[in-house]
């Protein structure tokens, strides 16, 4: 039996520890807060927080959240997606050069289909011959690079079809630009079926403890397959997105988005252990690396120092996470 000394002593611990967890849930609010404050009194004369300037922020991320609502699902199962800028690319030119040929149906389908096959080799090859998805998807990275550079010998495609273009990019419904209704809709789908569905409690019991998650009944596979085939699904939408914004489709595309995307869902409160994760974080961690990259280029670093900063915030998430995991 406890004495009243001991169970006053205890209180303070729990309390700290609930802080604890609290604060680590919020911190990529409490982060977004702080950058947004730092920029807005150091830029503010400089145009950062125009209408303008902050609506591009929101626009030129949408690519990267969607990307982000794909990660959240493969690193909460406990894998790693390396590949999911090459698939961008490839997924990208594929949609071109078909559009340009075929119509615009025949051009989402051939981009759509890209990303899902690329993505349904990676996670075949994971959960099948059972392989570390780290090796798999930076062996599939550099495949994947290589035939978006040979399908049309570096050249860039431009994208033809301004019904496409609308649509997937510059256009606009009820005054709100499309690039924003394909963010909100692939939120909230993301954020449904991983709070609210089977499949997105046993993506978390595998990356929580796989082997529990096979004893209790789940098919550790199947999901393996799944969440990587489904990065591959969101890295071709992510595609098509950018082929309609810039209206042209090259292999560079994705490029960047790798360090970005990772910082985005870790700083969001995903772990990279597994078990754990959030597509609202995602969202607003994706946000607030769109609204870095703003501001740093706003106060003239160049992309050697960008990639630096974007580094060290990285560094500090992967800190973090391990923290927890160690919890």
């Amino acid at each position: 039996m406890s004495s009243p000394q001991s169970g006053s002593a205890q209180k303070p611990a729990a309390i700290r520890v609930a802080l604890g967890l609290n604060l680590q849930q919020y911190v990529v609010y409490f982060g977004f807060l702080a950058i947004f404050l730092f920029f807005a009194v150091t830029l503010g004369d400089n145009g950062f927080l125009s209408v303008r300037n902050l609506s591009n922020i929101v626009l030129q991320t949408a690519p990267a959240t969607i990307l982000a609502i794909g990660l959240v699902f493969v690193l909460s199962a406990g894998e790693i997606d390396l590949s999911f800028g090459s698939i961008v690319a490839m997924s990208a030119l594929a949609a071109a050069v078909v559009m340009n040929e075929y119509g615009m149906t025949a051009g989402i389908l051939a981009g759509m289909a890209t990303g899902i096959v690329a993505g349904a080799v990676n996670g075949a090859v994971v959960a099948f011959v059972r392989l570390p998805s780290f090796l798999v998807t930076l062996a599939t990275m550099g495949l994947f690079a290589g035939i978006a550079r040979s399908m049309t010998n570096l050249r860039s495609i431009p994208v033809m079809d301004l019904d496409f273009a609308g649509f997937f990019g510059s256009g606009s419904f009820l005054g709100i630009p499309s690039l924003i209704w394909w963010t909100v809709m692939a939120v909230a789908i993301g954020h449904f079926i991983y709070r609210e569905t089977r499949f997105g409690a046993h993506v978390l019991a595998t990356g929580d403890n796989p082997r529990a998650a096979s004893v209790s009944g789940i098919k550790v596979a199947r999901i393996r397959l799944y969440v990587l085939t489904l990065s591959g699904a969101l890295a071709g939408l992510a595609g098509l997105l950018y082929a309609g914004r810039l209206q042209a489709a090259k292999y560079t595309l994705g490029e960047s988005d790798l360090m970005t995307v990772i910082a985005a869902v870790i700083v969001g409160g995903t772990l990279l252990h597994g078990g754990k994760g959030t597509i609202i974080g995602a969202l607003i961690g994706s946000l607030m690396m769109g609204m870095l990259n703003n501001g740093l280029i706003l106060m003239g670093l160049s992309v050697s120092d960008q990639m630096i900063v974007r580094g060290l915030i990285i560094l500090a998430a992967v800190a973090v996470s391990l923290r927890e995991k160690a919890r």
